[in-house]
């Protein structure tokens, strides 16, 4: 188990670099103490656990809080339903009755999709997430996700491990874990800044 020693300085220091802005708000705290607990509990050290705070400031357009995917029921349904675009895809990625598509649409510090991927999740974490999908928008359910599905390689089969060790650290190709190379180069920046504020606050 791994945490902050100082967490006044990892504070201080975000809002001296302005990662986050020169303030934060009570969600943005409360969304990265969940994602801090979440990467403590796992044991990680200070470059996975920054990577994970770069990658929810990307995927929560900077708000550090779980958010739902953009697009109305109509984008949803053409992207995951059964009665979309794709039918073969959906029915393959769990999605097999009329509604699915709405429902079992992306949520979390990092988009959890598919009702395949909510089962998977749900029965890792032991929540109902099948059932009750919104749990997915609960910080420390997201945390735990992202967290999970980051080391085990739940999105792309790549997992952070195969690019941040003791010998390396690739804050570039390891957005690979998440979305190919998708503002790879700006989450890396944004990682660098989160590990100098968890050196700050003596994530140990």
């Amino acid at each position: 188990m791994t945490g902050l020693t100082n967490p006044p300085a990892l504070f201080a220091h975000l809002k001296v670099s302005q990662v986050l802005g020169p303030t934060l708000d009570q969600n943005e705290v409360d969304g990265l103490n969940a994602i801090l607990k979440a990467c403590g509990d796992a044991g990680w050290g200070p470059r996975f656990t920054a990577y994970a705070l770069g990658t929810a400031d990307r995927e929560t357009a900077g708000t550090m809080h779980p958010i739902k995917e953009y697009g109305g029921p109509q984008y949803l349904t053409r992207s995951y339903d059964v009665t979309g675009r794709d039918p073969a895809r959906a029915r393959k990625m769990g999605n097999t009755a009329v509604g699915d598509g709405v429902r079992y649409c992306g949520r979390g510090f990092v988009q959890l999709t598919w009702k395949s991927n909510y089962a998977k999740a749900g029965q890792k974490l032991g929540v109902d997430l099948v059932g009750n999908p919104d749990l997915a928008m609960r910080a420390d359910i997201a945390a735990q996700i992202m967290v999970k599905g980051m080391s085990e390689g739940w999105f792309t089969g790549k997992k952070l491990a195969d690019y941040i060790t003791a010998e390396k650290c690739d804050f570039v190709n390891a957005r690979r874990v998440i979305n190919g190379t998708d503002h790879a180069a700006e989450i890396a920046r944004e990682a660098q800044h989160y590990l100098d504020a968890l050196k700050a606050g003596g994530w140990a």
